[in-house]
C-alpha cells in the first residue's frame, strides 16, 4: 500500500481533516445534506484494498513528489470537464458519436510535436468520417497527455536469469531492464509531460489545425492504399461544396464551429496516489446545473472535487471491485469515467457498480467500455444491455474491440486480427440494434504512425510483417491505415441503415 495516511507540512492531502471537511460541508447553514457522497474524500480510498499497486523503496521520495503535485496547477479545468459531461450526455441520448483513441501506453518520448500533431490528426480525419457516415456530432477523447502507467498480470517478471520488475509505465519506472525500479520522481515527470502535451494539443487547435475551411491542408501522412485515400477525399470534397455553399449565401461566421473542434484528454486512473494529488474542489461551473435533477440537494459551498489531470478517467478492468480502492476513488469525481467491462463481469454485479459510481442516475456520467473478444461478444453484450436497461441508468455504450482480440504469433510477439477488431465492432453494432439500443462510440488504441503491430486490414499485413516497423512498448495499436478503414465501417453502417 503506498497511500498517504499522515499530513505533512508540504499539503498532502489527510484522510482525517478530509473526513471533518465532510463532516462541515454536511452540517453548513445547520441543513443536513442527502448528498450521497458525504462519507467521500479525495484520500476515502485509503481504508480500502488495492490491486495493481506500486511499492517504492524510497517512501519520503514519494511524499516530496506528491506534495510538489499538490502545488502545481490544474491540467484541466472544471469548465471544459462538464462541456465534456454535457457532451457525453448527448452520446448517451444517441445524439452524437464517441471517438475515442489513442496510445496503449504514451512514453513521454512521445512528448514531441511531430507524434502529437499526427495522432491529432489522425482522430480528426476519422471524427470527419463518422460525421460524414452517421450526420451527427462526434466527441473526440485522445489517450493522450497522461495514459502513462498500465496494469500488468504480475508485478515482476525473469530477465537473463534474474527477477526485475516489469514494465509498469514511463510514470513509474523505465522500459530498459537496467532502470525497472519504481522512481517517484516519475510522477512529477508525468505530470509536466501530460501539461505540455496538453497544452500543444490546444496551441494546435487553436493555431487551425482542424480548420474545415480548408481540410486538405490535413496530411494523409502513410495512407498509401488509392482507393481508402480516394474515399477520404471524396468526403473532404463534400464538405468543402457545403462550406463554399454557406459563405454563397453568407451563412458562414467564424463563430459557426468550423475552424476548431474540441479534444479531450484522458487516461486509466490506475495510480491512485497521483490522481489524489491533482483532485481539487473547485467551484462548479454554471453549465453543471443541467446535468443534474432539480430535486438533488446541491453542495452547499457550491464546489465540487474534480480530477484535474484528465477531462474523462476510466476504471480497468483489473482494478473494479465493488469494494476496491478504484471504485471508492472514482465514486466521488465530478469527471465523467469509463468503465471496462469483460467477459468476467455478471450484469448483477454491473448494476452494482454503477450503483456506487453513480448513485443519482445522471445519464451519461458513466461510459461502459465493452472489451470482450470477437468470440464471445455474441453471448454477452445482450445481457449487458438488459441489465443496464432495467436498473434506470442512462450510460454510453462503447466498444474497446482491442483488448479481447490479443493473441501471440508462434515467435511470442503480441498482435491483434484486424478481421477480429471489425468483427468486434461489426457485432456490437448488430446487437445493439437488436435490443433496441445504439452502439454510442468505440475505443481504440491506434497510433498516427506506419507501424506493423496488428496484422491484416487492406495493406495485408501479415506475422512475418510485424518486424517491419514493430514499436510499442505495450500493446499492438491499429496504424493510420487500419484506423480509417474502421471508421469507414462504422460510417458506412450508419449510411446504409439511414438508405
Amino acid at each position: 500500500m503506498t497511500s498517504v495516511t499522515a499530513q505533512n507540512p508540504n499539503g498532502v492531502l489527510d484522510p482525517i481533516k478530509d473526513a471533518r471537511t465532510a463532516v462541515e460541508l454536511k452540517n453548513v447553514n445547520g441543513r443536513s445534506s442527502t448528498n450521497p457522497l458525504d462519507d467521500w474524500t479525495p484520500s476515502s480510498w485509503t481504508t480500502k484494498p488495492i490491486k495493481q499497486d506500486v511499492s517504492y523503496i524510497n517512501r519520503s521520495a514519494v511524499v516530496q513528489a506528491l506534495a510538489k503535485l499538490e502545488r502545481l496547477p490544474p491540467i484541466v479545468t472544471p469548465s471544459e470537464i462538464i462541456k465534456l459531461r454535457k457532451s457525453l450526455k448527448d452520446v448517451a441520448l444517441g445524439k452524437a458519436f464517441l471517438l475515442q483513441g489513442g496510445d496503449c501506453a504514451e512514453l513521454f518520448d512521445y512528448c514531441e510535436q511531430n507524434v502529437i500533431e499526427s495522432k491529432i490528426k489522425l482522430l480528426l480525419q476519422m471524427s470527419l468520417i463518422l460525421i460524414w457516415g452517421a450526420n451527427k456530432p462526434v466527441v473526440r477523447i485522445a489517450r493522450m497527455a497522461g495514459q502513462f502507467a498500465k496494469p500488468r498480470s504480475s508485478p515482476l517478471e525473469m530477465y537473463n536469469g534474474k527477477e526485475i520488475h516489469s514494465f509498469r509505465g514511463d510514470n513509474i519506472n523505465g522500459y530498459d531492464p537496467e532502470d525497472r525500479t519504481p522512481d517517484p520522481s516519475r510522477l512529477v515527470a508525468a505530470y509536466f509531460h501530460s501539461a505540455s502535451t496538453a497544452n500543444y494539443i490546444r496551441a494546435c487547435l487553436a493555431s487551425g489545425i482542424a480548420d474545415l475551411h480548408s481540410p486538405l491542408d490535413w496530411g494523409l501522412g502513410h495512407v498509401r492504399d488509392d482507393s481508402i485515400k480516394a474515399k477520404y477525399q471524396n468526403i473532404v470534397e463534400s464538405i468543402t461544396e457545403s462550406l463554399r455553399f454557406m459563405r454563397t449565401v453568407g451563412a458562414d461566421s467564424t463563430a459557426s464551429g468550423l475552424e476548431t473542434v474540441d479534444l479531450y484528454t484522458s487516461h486509466e486512473g490506475l495510480l491512485l496516489e497521483y490522481e489524489q494529488s491533482l483532485t481539487r474542489r473547485l467551484k462548479h461551473p454554471a453549465a453543471r446545473g443541467a446535468l443534474v435533477n432539480d430535486d438533488i440537494i446541491h453542495e452547499n459551498d457550491g464546489k465540487g472535487w474534480y480530477n484535474t489531470s484528465a477531462h474523462f478517467l476510466w476504471i480497468g478492468d483489473r482494478t473494479r471491485q465493488l469494494d476496491g480502492a478504484h471504485v471508492e476513488y472514482f465514486r466521488g469525481l465530478e469527471n465523467p469515467i469509463g468503465i471496462k467491462v469483460g467477459p468476467s463481469m455478471g450484469g448483477e454485479e454491473l448494476i452494482q457498480l454503477l450503483d456506487i459510481v453513480n448513485p443519482r442516475k445522471e445519464i451519461g456520467k458513466v461510459t461502459l467500455i465493452t472489451r470482450y473478444g470477437e468470440s464471445k461478444v455474441e453471448a454477452l453484450l445482450g445481457g449487458h444491455i438488459e441489465a443496464v436497461r432495467k436498473s434506470g441508468h442512462v450510460v454510453v455504450w462503447q466498444c474497446d474491440p482491442m483488448h479481447g482480440n490479443t493473441r501471440s504469433t508462434p515467435a511470442g510477439v503480441k498482435t491483434r486480427q484486424f478481421s477480429s477488431i471489425l468483427g468486434e465492432v461489426s457485432s456490437a453494432l448488430k446487437i445493439h440494434n437488436q435490443h433496441e439500443s445504439f452502439l454510442g462510440g468505440v475505443h481504440l488504441e491506434l497510433t498516427g504512425d506506419a507501424v506493423t503491430e496488428c496484422v491484416g486490414g487492406s495493406e495485408g499485413l501479415t506475422d512475418d510483417d510485424l518486424s517491419l516497423n514493430y514499436t510499442t512498448y505495450c500493446d499492438p495499436r491499429l496504424n493510420e491505415k487500419q484506423s480509417l478503414e474502421l471508421a469507414f465501417l462504422v460510417a458506412g453502417h450508419y449510411r446504409n441503415k439511414e438508405a
